[in-house]
């Protein structure tokens, strides 16, 4: 749950080429090869790397969320869209 602040002004296709980026600096893989509409732990993300995921979310965003967010969002579109609803 989306607990404080709010998304600043980008687009959804903003925050999911940022999402898409950081993820795969994490995975250690290629941002081209990851497609936002298959679920994360299809390409290896595990606990703790949802959670480093989320606190850099925390960061750029200027929210708190909750710990299971890349769980219950789990793949980059699903997260965008629910990070940032208007679009």
């Amino acid at each position: 749950m989306l607990v404080s602040g709010s998304a600043p002004a980008s687009s959804q296709d903003d925050l999911r080429r940022w999402l898409t980026a950081r993820v795969a600096d994490y995975l250690e893989c290629p941002a081209e090869g990851i497609d936002p509409l298959v679920p994360l732990g299809e390409y290896g993300l595990d606990s703790v790397v949802a959670l480093a995921v989320a606190g850099e979310i925390e960061d750029h965003l200027n929210v708190t969320l909750d710990s299971t967010v890349l769980w219950d969002h789990p793949s980059i579109d699903a997260l965008a869209r629910y990070l940032h609803p208007t679009d």
